[in-house]
């Protein structure tokens, strides 16, 4: 989680919100993150934090741009505050409510795709408290597909089937699995790893991790896709937002990359103007990454040239070179099409599944 919003109501839970902050953003699984905190301005001074002046529009602003809010205090109070915006598991913040003596902590939003439960976890460790979760999957001690692509920034695809995945986990039936990167040897119970298990007859419904999202190995597949790629690209000035969108999902569908694996658009400084730019990242979800050309200059690796791109804006590429500046392998060299180049690059640092623990 990048950014923690928590609100306390009495003094003692102003002091309580503070210390978690401090001890949240401190942490290893929420280290470096964000943390705001607010509370009555009669207690907020003495406590050291922000006042708020209304409940209403503090969770309006919070629930908009938050990863996570905790409120500190009843229940009820985080449930009324958070009724008039809630969507879906899938895009609501992960909301947690937590008294203030700290010794029940409540995932009441997002337990498993937003991280409630994670979080609700932290803060019980932190008080030495009892996280108080309900999810189906976690009380009968399962494993939760959606949790543990959230906590490997793996985006979930089909969220139907995504809850078809928990269901039938529930009911005993096994559950299919096949991953591009490799998988944990020790796999939880009912989940079958279909690449290396002898099997009569494979589960009708199961997962795959890879970059592509068509890839179809079980009757009902949901496709995690890791967050790993950076698209970059160059484009004449005033190209059409529609032009640029079919280059570079062309460019992705010529390497059988989901663009729910992009996370990045980047291009040179001097397109940070670029309508085209700007209105496909936000289209799509995607941040943006502007470079001089001295920065792009500087990516090491072997890149295709242009004379005529090097005199216009002093790089003689900028799709390739933009596209690995952040680290990335190129795997989509320059691709031309009316007037946009693009490039895309594949961190290879996220492809690792290494770390991918499926228990706990």
């Amino acid at each position: 989680m990048r950014n923690l919003a928590l609100i306390a109501f009495t003094r003692e839970g102003c002091t309580l919100a503070a210390e978690l902050a401090r001890d949240l953003s401190a942490g290893c699984e929420h280290a470096g993150a964000a943390c705001s905190v607010a509370g009555p301005a009669r207690f907020a001074a003495d406590a050291g934090i922000d006042a708020y002046e209304s409940l209403a529009a503090w969770t309006a602003e919070h629930f908009e741009r938050d990863d996570a809010l905790v409120f500190v205090g009843a229940t009820g109070i985080a449930v009324r505050a958070i009724a008039p915006h809630v969507r879906d598991k899938f895009s609501d913040p992960a909301v947690v409510s937590v008294d203030e003596a700290g010794r029940f902590a409540v995932p009441l939003l997002s337990g498993h795709v937003g991280g409630a439960n994670e979080l609700a976890r932290a803060i019980a460790d932190i008080t030495g408290g009892q996280a108080v979760v309900s999810t189906a999957t976690d009380v009968n001690g399962l494993f939760a597909v959606d949790e543990w692509a959230a906590r490997h920034n793996l985006a979930i695809v089909e969220r139907a089937v995504a809850k078809e995945v928990s269901a039938d986990l529930l009911e005993g039936r096994p559950i299919g699995c096949a991953s591009d990167f490799g998988l944990p040897a020790d796999l939880p119970a009912g989940i079958v790893d279909v690449s290396r298990d002898d099997l009569a007859t494979c589960p009708e419904i199961g997962f795959t991790v890879s970059l592509d999202d068509t890839a179809a190995p079980f009757a009902r597949t949901l496709h995690l896709v890791p967050r790993a790629a950076t698209i970059g690209v160059g484009c004449r000035r005033g190209a059409a937002t529609a032009v640029l969108e079919a280059a570079v999902r062309e460019a992705l569908d010529s390497a059988h990359i989901s663009a729910q694996a992009v996370t990045t658009l980047a291009s040179i400084d001097v397109k940070r103007d670029e309508v085209a730019i700007g209105e496909l990242a936000e289209k799509m979800g995607w941040v943006t990454k502007f470079y001089t050309a001295d920065e792009l200059v500087a990516v090491p690796g072997a890149f295709s040239h242009s004379d005529f791109v090097e005199r216009t804006v002093g790089v003689g590429n900028v799709c390739e070179r933009a596209a690995c500046a952040g680290g990335g392998v190129l795997v989509v060299k320059k691709q031309s099409k009316d007037g946009v180049t693009v490039a895309v690059a594949i961190d290879e640092a996220a492809l690792d599944s290494s770390d991918w623990r499926m228990h706990g």
